[in-house]
C-alpha cells in the first residue's frame, strides 16, 4: 500500500512539474514576444464633389439722399431675386439680409472731401444643395449688369464657400481601407522579417482632412484619412 502511494506521489509531482514547465515556457515565450510589434500607418484617400454652396451677393450703393438709396437697394433687391428665381433657385434658399448703412460722415478716420455722404451695402445669400445649378448662373451673373445691377466682389467675409455634408456616411468606408492599407503593409513588414502578424495591439480612430483640391477647384474636395495601427508579431 505504500509502494503504491509512492506512485502516486511520484506521479502527482511529475504532472506537476510538466504542468509548471508549460507555464514557464509560455511566460518565457510570452516576455521575448511583447516587445515584437509593428506600428504602421493606413491611408485613404478620394476626391468628391461639394454636395452644399454659400454665395452671398453683395450689391453697393453711394448718395446723399437716404430716402431715395433705400429706394434704389429695394429695387435692386427685386431685381436679383427676380433673376435667381427665373434660373432655378427657389424661395427657401433666398436669405435677403438688412442693409448695411455706413455714415461716412460720422467717420472720424475718414477725410470730409468725400463725394457722397451715404454707403449702404445690400447682401443676399443663396443657400443651397444644387452645386453645379448655382455654380452656372454665377458664371451669368454679368446679366444683372444689364439691369442696372453690379455686383460687388466679395470680400474676405462673403466668399463662395463649399461644404461636403455627406462625409459623415463617408467616414465608415474610409476608415475601413485606411486599416485595410495598414494591415497590407504590416503584412509584408512580417513577411520580410520572417513573422507572422498577430492580433491588434491598438489603433487610433484616424485623423480625417478635408481640403480643396486646388484653389481653381474649390468644389471638388479631397478627403484624406491616415490611422495608426499597431500589431503584434509571432514566429
Amino acid at each position: 500500500m505504500k509502494e503504491k502511494e509512492k506512485i502516486i506521489s511520484a506521479a502527482i509531482i511529475a504532472i506537476g512539474i510538466v504542468v509548471l514547465g508549460m507555464f514557464l515556457k509560455a511566460g518565457i515565450d510570452n516576455f521575448t514576444e511583447k516587445d515584437r510589434k509593428v506600428t504602421v500607418k493606413g491611408l485613404a484617400e478620394t476626391e468628391v464633389k461639394a454636395d452644399k454652396i454659400t454665395w452671398p451677393i453683395v450689391s453697393k450703393e453711394l448718395g446723399n439722399d437716404l430716402p431715395e438709396l433705400y429706394n434704389r437697394i429695394a429695387s435692386k433687391q427685386q431685381t436679383i431675386k427676380r433673376f435667381l428665381m427665373a434660373n432655378g433657385i427657389t424661395a427657401d434658399e433666398i436669405t435677403i439680409n438688412a442693409p448695411q448703412v455706413v455714415d461716412l460722415s460720422a467717420d472720424q478716420y475718414s477725410s470730409n472731401n468725400k463725394p457722397y455722404r451715404y454707403n449702404i451695402t445690400l447682401t443676399i445669400t443663396v443657400t443651397s444643395k444644387h452645386v453645379d445649378r448655382v455654380r452656372e448662373i454665377i458664371s451669368r451673373q454679368g446679366e444683372l449688369l444689364k439691369q442696372g445691377v453690379a455686383i460687388v466682389a466679395g470680400d474676405y467675409s462673403n466668399q463662395i464657400t463649399y461644404e461636403l455634408q455627406s462625409f459623415r456616411k463617408m467616414k465608415p468606408k474610409m476608415m475601413s481601407e485606411a486599416i485595410e492599407n495598414a494591415q497590407q503593409t504590416a503584412q509584408q513588414f512580417a513577411k520580410n522579417s520572417q513573422s507572422k502578424l498577430n492580433k491588434i495591439v491598438s489603433a487610433d480612430q484616424g485623423q480625417f482632412s478635408i481640403d480643396n483640391r486646388d484653389e481653381n477647384t474649390p468644389w471638388i474636395k479631397r478627403v484624406r484619412v491616415v490611422t495608426t495601427v499597431t500589431y503584434s508579431l509571432k514566429d
